[in-house]
């Protein structure tokens, strides 16, 4: 017995594969906000990427925050633990969005910090969209050659 073809009025020249790798990261994006839940201040926020990286004087936090101003921008020392916290404000926009990945809304990214950091000489720049966060060593932490005396 044969069974009959189906045949869709739709054809297969609109399907995109990408497009649904980008249904599906949306979905993920979605799915581990709902679980992970981070809150500030009662609202919802999204944490932004973000590279630290060690040197032999100094932490470096690098934070992507494209299109954000300054002023939209705090950032935090408690302890040992530095706070980026802030908002990307939404635009007014006319017409209907059809395909939306961008975030909007507060955003906020932690990072522990070991003991050994100069708190008071923090520096942060913001420039073409990546904030950089320098962290300091003290001078007790920062590595030092040790001669060895005798014969």
């Amino acid at each position: 017995m044969t069974l009959p073809a189906v045949r869709s009025s739709s054809s297969l020249r609109h399907w995109d594969p990408f497009r649904e790798f980008e249904d599906l990261y949306s979905q993920m994006g979605r799915w581990m906000d709902s679980v992970a839940g981070r809150l500030v201040e009662g609202v919802r926020a999204w944490s932004p990427l973000a590279d630290v990286t060690e040197t032999e004087d100094a932490y470096l936090v690098e934070v992507e925050l494209p299109g954000i101003k300054r002023d939209d921008i705090t950032i935090d020392v408690v302890g040992t633990e530095l706070a980026i916290n802030g908002e990307v404000k939404e635009k007014e926009r006319q017409g209907w969005f059809r395909h939306r990945t961008r975030r909007t809304g507060q955003f906020a990214y932690r990072v522990t910090l070991p003991q050994d950091v100069n708190a008071d000489k923090i520096e942060a720049t913001l420039d073409e969209g990546v904030l950089t966060v320098r962290v300091p060593k003290t001078e007790a932490a920062k590595p030092r050659r040790i001669a060895i005396n005798g014969k």
